[in-house]
């Protein structure tokens, strides 16, 4: 087998892709194709098309999606993928979520809206695989005016005690609160410990004057809303 690394000129013109996009666009190209753009060179006689291919296939979930999903140690591992691509790889995802973030301002954010508040920390949120619970700290206008993570665990165990959500809020002189936290699984359907946790903070923030306006739970391209299910009132 010829040892040499297979760079995109090696392709027939048909099936390289920067010719592909250059000509009919690059929405015609598919993941592999865009995904070789990127990593630009094969490895050891196998073509840089077949090497996107192949790391396609060993993503978390198949596909696109699950690229988020993967380390620098779980790209690297695989036979062809270096240093240099691994970041390029991981770059690439990190741009996708800033970009996705960009399209909502920070401002908008407010508790009359889930979807916009979902939205927003979906990208940064729906690829975890730890639970992860995040703080948003509101003014009396209902704009975030601070964003903390108080809590980072192993699957389906990361809890916010009472007493640490409400020393941040007291701390950063909250007026009214909102909670998100991710599941691992992508099903944001609660659990009964999301409904008991729930319940204490609405409970605690009645009695100290912070109310919680909302807890939502962050699933794949998914998520769910305490306050638009009706739990919160």
């Amino acid at each position: 087998m010829d040892k040499k690394r297979l760079i995109m000129t090696d392709l027939p013109e048909s099936e390289r892709p920067y010719e592909k996009c250059r000509d009919r666009g690059a929405a015609v190209l598919s993941d592999g194709e865009l995904l070789a753009v990127i990593i630009r060179a094969g490895y050891q006689g196998q073509r840089v098309t077949e090497l996107a291919e192949k790391l396609l296939s060993k993503t978390p979930n198949g596909g696109l999606a699950g690229i988020c999903k993967m380390t620098y140690e779980e790209l690297t591992e695989i036979r062809g993928i270096g240093m240099v691509k691994a970041v390029q790889i991981l770059c690439l995802s990190e741009l996708v979520n800033r970009i996705l973030r960009s399209r909502i301002s920070p401002d908008s954010l407010t508790f009359h809206d889930p979807k916009t508040i979902a939205a927003y920390f979906m990208p940064s949120m729906r690829h975890l695989e730890t639970e992860q619970v995040r703080l948003l700290v509101l003014d009396g206008k209902n704009a975030v005016t601070k964003e903390l993570v108080i809590s980072s665990g192993s699957f389906n165990s990361a809890m916010a005690a009472p007493r640490e959500v409400f020393h941040y809020a007291l701390k950063y002189k909250a007026v009214s609160i909102v909670l998100l936290h991710n599941h691992p699984s992508g099903d944001p359907t609660p659990s009964k410990a999301d409904l008991r946790l729930t319940r204490k903070l609405a409970d605690t923030g009645k009695m100290i004057g912070i109310p919680l306006l909302d807890h939502i739970v962050i699933g794949d391209n998914q998520f769910t809303s305490f306050m638009l299910q009706g739990y919160l009132s």
